[in-house]
C-alpha cells in the first residue's frame, strides 16, 4: 500500500517500465502554472459498485530563491482522512526546488509516512556534472532529469498538438537512488464528467508494470484541462482490489482562464 495517495497522483510514475528511449522532457519554458497556484485532488476509492472518499492531496507552488536564484518551489501533500486513519494513516510531503529558466529541479524532498512505512530523502543536483545527490549518496543521472514533482509540472508544459494519439512522450525521473525512464502515450482529445465539472480535456496513459496495487499495462487514464493551464482533472485506475478516482475539486490562482471548463456542477 505505499505511495497511497500520491501514485495515483503522479500518474503511476513510480511503476513504470525502465526503457530506454530519447527525452523529451528537455528545452521546455513555463507557461502553464503561476506562483500562488493551488490544486486540490480528492482520492475516491471504488469496491461493489460504491465509491468512497478516502483522501485529498493538494499541489502548491510559490516563488522563492534558493542559492540566489529564482525558483519555484512545487509542494505536493498527501493526506487519508481521519476517518480512515486507523486502517492506513498516510501523511506525504513531497518538495522541489525548480529553476524558473529550465524547470531543471535543483533540490527534491520526500518525506513520507504512510501505514507506518517512513522515509525521508533529501536530494540535491548538479546538472552540470549529472549528479544527484541524496542522503544516501551521489548518483549519476541524465540531462533534464526530473524528480517526481517536477515532472509533474514540467509535463504540465508539453505541446501535445505535435503528437498524433499513440505518440509515447519520454522522459527520465530520479526517485529512490534510481534513474527511471518513463513514458506516457497520449490518446487524444475528449470529454470528460469529473465531481467538479464537465471539461474538454486531453488524455494520456503511462505504462504500469504489475505490483500489490496495480494490474500490469496500460490499465491507468489521465485526463488534463485542455487550455493553457493543463491542470489534472481525473485520474482512475484498477487496482487489485477494486479501483480508484482521484478527482480536481478545487483551484486557486491558475494562470490562465479556466477555458475547458463547460459546465460546472
Amino acid at each position: 500500500m505505499r505511495y497511497f495517495i500520491l501514485i495515483f497522483l503522479l500518474v503511476g510514475l513510480l511503476h513504470s517500465y525502465p526503457a530506454k528511449a530519447q527525452n523529451e522532457f528537455c528545452g521546455v519554458t513555463n507557461g502553464s502554472f503561476q506562483p500562488g497556484e493551488q490544486i486540490t485532488l480528492k482520492v475516491f476509492y471504488r469496491l461493489s459498485g460504491v465509491y468512497v472518499g478516502a483522501g485529498e492531496a493538494t499541489f502548491n507552488c510559490r516563488l522563492e530563491k534558493l542559492n540566489g536564484r529564482d525558483v519555484y518551489h512545487l509542494i505536493g501533500e498527501g493526506k487519508t482522512y481521519r476517518a480512515y486513519d486507523w486502517f492506513f494513516k498516510v501523511r506525504d510531503r513531497y518538495e522541489s526546488y525548480v529553476d524558473t529558466a529550465t524547470l531543471k529541479p535543483l533540490k527534491f524532498i520526500r518525506n513520507v509516512s504512510e501505514g507506518g512505512y517512513k522515509i525521508y530523502n533529501n536530494v540535491t543536483f548538479n546538472h552540470a556534472q549529472h549528479t544527484a545527490t541524496s542522503t544516501n549518496g551521489t548518483f549519476k543521472v541524465p540531462d533534464c532529469v526530473q524528480d517526481v514533482i517536477s515532472a509533474v509540472y514540467y509535463a504540465r508544459n508539453i505541446d501535445f498538438n505535435k503528437y498524433k494519439p499513440n505518440d509515447k512522450i519520454h522522459f527520465d525521473m530520479f526517485l529512490d537512488d534510481e534513474v527511471y525512464n518513463i513514458y506516457i502515450r497520449y490518446m487524444g482529445r475528449e470529454e470528460v464528467n469529473t465531481k467538479f465539472g464537465k471539461f474538454r480535456a486531453i488524455r494520456f496513459k503511462p505504462l504500469l508494470i504489475k505490483g500489490t496495487m496495480f494490474q500490469g499495462g496500460e490499465q491507468m487514464d489521465v485526463w488534463v484541462s485542455d487550455d493553457a493551464n493543463k491542470v489534472p482533472l481525473r485520474i482512475q485506475s484498477a487496482i487489485s482490489v477494486g479501483s480508484i478516482v482521484v478527482d480536481m475539486i478545487g483551484y486557486k490562482n491558475l494562470r490562465h482562464a479556466f477555458s475547458s471548463l463547460i459546465k460546472k456542477r
